[in-house]
């Protein structure tokens, strides 16, 4: 893997992406926690080639503004570049549009993990809670 990588994810903002449906606000917009995701899958997607069987990468930082509004039904899509790699932690620029240009950008880290392990550590939260199942 090397820095340079990037991808692109278009979407077409639905209901269930507005800030109403979030409950992130009031007005029936494309909601900042959909477009984090967008950012986050853009990245997520990136990298998969790269990784072996057994890794994956999980989000850890945002540092984004939204900056545009956009409503139910316009198209929007998310630009990701992998811009540093320190050991398991990825560093992206992620910026999103719509037809009218830039309605958010950043930067967002996530790191290698391998699956299984991190799986395991995760679920000892149940265990150590007494609620595992």
């Amino acid at each position: 893997m090397q820095t340079g990588i990037k991808h692109k994810l278009t979407k077409t903002v639905a209901e269930s992406d507005l800030a109403t449906s979030y409950t992130s606000g009031t007005l029936p917009v494309f909601a900042t926690p959909a477009m984090i995701a967008l950012m986050e899958s853009t990245a997520m997607y990136s990298v998969m080639p790269y990784l072996a069987e057994d890794e994956a990468t999980v989000g850890a930082a945002l540092d984004v503004k939204h900056l545009s509004a956009t409503p139910c039904g316009c198209e929007v899509y998310c630009e990701s570049e992998l811009i540093e790699i320190d050991g398991r932690k990825l560093t992206f620029k992620v910026t999103a549009y719509d037809s009218k240009g830039v309605i958010g950008d950043g930067t967002h880290v996530r790191f290698i993990v391998k699956s299984e392990k991190f799986l395991a550590k995760a679920n000892e939260k149940l265990i150590r809670s007494g609620e595992e199942q």
